[in-house]
């Protein structure tokens, strides 16, 4: 998945458009804003594409590795994304800087995250996988703390990310982390995508501001298929085309929509309904992996992980901010 789920201060940094007027550029967002009809539909299809994208990858795992997995889907969205600017007309950057910071962002929001990600649901279930995933906003917080002045801590946001964390550490269970079975790594794998996911977000504020959106989600895919494209070939070889036809479906759906066309309605969300908005992504999307997985899968998920992510969510409305407002206000 896209670092989707990064603080509103990450966000409103990476996707600021100094002094551009073309309406697909990203424009300066608050941290808030009003929610219309139109932007709730929007950020609810964005949550169902992407919780949807842990299901596709459960087919996916029946018939082919995880490195295959993961080059086909950034490569075929790369081209699915660079007929979009091309029928735009867009004007490519030229500047060596923006295409090595392009490089960068396929490994870190891309090539490694969608691989760990995919590693991890050889061993546990997909509701599980998206539950630790939603602590990208966690880590996004902390990480902005550490690099960026403007980004300090406040008593709202500590409160929120220590909420987070514990949230984590009752989902996956404390003894875990002194285990290494394959299910223990696996979490461990899922919450280092989404660490990677995070630096993702710290390295665009440095290097990727002010690009359109469609122009840096190509730029991103190429970088990672550049990157994922020979690796795979090297570990897995030439992928067979014998494939389950649920199999095909899914990949169609992962490549396609969960991937491109997801990238390109991200951009489209954080213009109607704001960085700070784009935070209740990271709330919705383990909500549809979880039924999904549930209804088509049959998985159950321990009960501590639901607690977990009860706990985790509580810290990510506190995060958001919006509640404890509305509260003082009354």
């Amino acid at each position: 998945m896209a670092n989707a789920r990064l603080s509103g201060g990450i966000r409103r940094r990476l996707l600021t458009d100094r002094g551009k007027t073309d309406s697909d550029r990203t424009p300066r967002m608050q941290d808030q804003k009003a929610m219309s009809n139109a932007a709730w539909g929007a950020l609810l299809v964005l949550s169902t594409i992407w919780g949807g994208s842990f299901l596709a990858v459960e087919f996916a795992l029946r018939d082919l590795p995880v490195l295959t997995i993961v080059a086909q889907r950034v490569f075929v969205a790369m081209l699915v994304v660079w007929a979009v600017v091309a029928f735009r007309r867009r004007t490519l950057p030229r500047s060596f800087r923006v295409w090595f910071g392009f490089l960068i962002m396929g490994v870190l929001n891309n090539a490694l995250p969608f691989s760990l990600l995919t590693y991890g649901q050889v061993f546990i279930e997909s509701g599980l996988t998206s539950i630790l995933n939603a602590t990208t906003a966690l880590f996004g917080v902390f990480l902005a703390a550490i690099f960026f002045r403007d980004e300090r801590l406040t008593l709202n946001k500590s409160t929120g990310v220590l909420l987070g964390f514990g949230g984590v550490l009752l989902t996956i269970g404390p003894a875990t982390l002194l285990s290494f079975d394959p299910g223990a790594i696996a979490q461990l794998a899922v919450l280092a995508a989404t660490l990677s996911y995070a630096f993702a977000g710290i390295w665009a504020r440095h290097m990727l501001s002010g690009q359109s959106g469609d122009i840096a989600a190509a730029g991103m895919l190429t970088g990672s298929s550049l990157v994922m494209v020979p690796v795979a070939l090297f570990y897995d070889g030439w992928p067979g085309l014998d494939l389950a036809p649920e199999t095909w479906i899914a990949l169609g759906f992962y490549d396609v929509i969960a991937t491109a066309l997801a990238y390109l309605l991200y951009y489209r969300v954080l213009r109607m309904a704001g960085s700070g908005n784009l935070m209740l992504v990271t709330l919705f999307v383990p909500v549809v992996a979880i039924l999904a997985g549930a209804l088509v899968l049959g998985e159950v998920l321990a009960p501590q992980a639901l607690a977990g992510f009860a706990i985790m969510a509580l810290g990510m409305v506190i995060l958001d901010g919006r509640l404890i407002a509305w509260l003082r206000q009354g």
